[in-house]
Formats: structure tokens, C-alpha cells, sequence
């Protein structure tokens, strides 16, 4: 893929970010389901973690290294022509430079970030840490010429026992995050507190995203909720497997 066609395809996600509300991008994790999400309407994709590495039979939590990472979403990325954000965990331990010059190799034009370091035993950054790593990621998708859409996520909400009792902590390094150079926010795990979201979506002045079940929940309520951006994580390709097994069971 050449810079001209990266550069409008990061133009594009920027301007669906700016005009769909909430923007809703598919969590894909091989060419069928990319191209099957783009047949059905979807105008951008992100590939997850979670649902990749299961589709390879690896572990998630950087169960694949880097370099297998991008030579897996390589083709799927080529396989359709819409933007396509990729779930880039905790960084596999690149910098911020060489993370930022592989995506744009595979032809990601985002990617989302989180602060819980697999490599490291499964530590959480601290907040000047993770703002730190977000900083770099944007100086560098900015020395590529490229406007990299960046979504920066915490999982102080999966950890915490009591959400409500990290809500403030989580909220500041969401708005660390923002001042650092990420266009959105993920804070894992709030997709069914009404409450936690609304509050969370106040105070931030970029798109939240939120995951989805596509069965149990919809579309109107995190439209309702102020929600900016939606993707399913692992939950989509949960769904299609309870599908699936329903499906051929009358079989054996």
C-alpha cells in the first residue's frame, strides 16, 4: 500500500470518527470477516487482539510477537478498501517508533493501545508511563505524515473490583491520555453500567469507546449514552462461535 493510499485512508477514519456517532467498527479478525463486515455496510474495521490470536490458534496477551502480528493483519487489511485500526495490546515491547512504522507497513492507519504489560507479568502502567508511550506514538505517526487515529485504553475498570472506586483515577488517565495525543479513549469493562459510561463520556472531550455484545446490546442506548465509538472486542466472534456450535450440534 502506498503513502498516498494510507494517508486517505487515515484521513477517512479521522472523518467517520468526526461524523458517525457513534462510529461503529466491527472487530474483525481474518479476510472472511473483514470482507463480510464491509459487504454489510460497515465503512471501517479494526482487528482485535483476542479474536486474531484464537484465529491462529495463538494466546492473546502477546501470545504472537510483533512481527507476527503485522504479517497476519497484512491481508486482511489488503483484502478490503476501508481504514482499518489495529489492536496493537501494550505494544509487544517496540517503542513507539518501530510500533507506529509497522502498522503503516501492514497498512493500519489505527490502532489501539493498552496500558496492562503481558510481557511484564501483567503490570499496569502508570499514567505519566502509558501517557508517555501515547506521546510517542503520536510524534511518530506525525513524523510519518500519516494521522495515525490513536485509541488509548485503560484497564483500571477490568482490575478493579469496585469500579466506582477507580472511576476517578481511571478518569485522569483517560484525560492524560488525551492531552498526550490519543483521539479516543477505551475504558474496558463499563458497557453495562448506564451510570459509569455517562459519567466517563462527561468528562472527556474525545469519542469513548465502548464494547459491545451484537446480540445483547444495541445500538440506540450507547447512542443515548454519548458513546463515540464501538467495537466488539472478542465478543462478536463469541457470538458467531455460540452460533456455530447451535448450528451443526443436530449434526453429530
Amino acid at each position: 500500500m502506498d503513502i498516498s493510499t494510507r494517508l486517505a485512508r487515515a484521513q477517512r477514519l479521522g472523518k467517520l470518527h468526526a461524523t458517525r456517532k457513534p462510529l461503529v467498527l466491527p472487530t474483525v479478525w481474518d479476510v472472511w470477516s473483514a470482507r463480510t463486515a464491509v459487504a454489510a455496510g460497515f465503512e471501517a474495521l479494526t482487528i482485535g487482539s483476542h479474536p486474531l490470536a484464537d484465529s491462529r490458534g495463538a494466546e492473546d496477551h502477546e501470545g504472537q510477537t510483533f512481527a507476527e502480528v503485522i504479517s497476519a493483519v497484512g491481508p486482511i487489511i489488503d483484502a478490503v478498501d476501508v481504514p482499518v485500526s489495529v489492536d496493537l495490546e501494550s505494544g509487544y515491547g517496540q517503542t513507539p517508533a518501530d510500533l507506529i512504522a509497522g502498522l503503516l507497513e501492514a497498512g493500519g492507519v489505527g490502532l489501539n493501545l493498552e496500558d496492562t504489560v503481558h510481557s511484564e507479568g501483567g503490570r499496569v502502567r502508570t499514567t505519566e508511563e502509558h501517557a508517555t508511550y501515547i506521546a510517542g506514538l503520536r510524534a511518530a505517526a506525525d513524523a510519518a505524515g500519516v494521522p495515525v487515529w490513536i485509541n488509548g485504553r485503560t484497564d483500571l475498570f477490568l482490575h478493579a473490583d469496585d469500579k466506582d472506586a477507580v472511576a476517578d483515577e481511571a478518569i485522569a488517565r483517560l484525560q492524560a491520555l488525551v492531552e498526550a495525543g490519543a483521539n479516543s479513549v477505551y475504558p474496558v469493562r463499563i458497557q453495562d453500567d448506564d451510570a459509569l459510561i455517562t459519567r466517563v463520556v462527561g468528562a472527556l472531550p474525545v469519542p469513548v469507546n465502548c464494547t459491545a455484545h451484537p446480540v445483547k446490546h444495541d445500538l440506540p442506548r450507547f447512542t443515548r449514552l454519548g458513546v463515540g465509538r464501538i467495537t466488539y472486542g472478542p465478543l462478536l466472534q463469541g457470538a458467531l462461535t455460540e452460533s456455530m456450535t447451535e448450528m451443526i450440534s443436530r449434526w453429530r
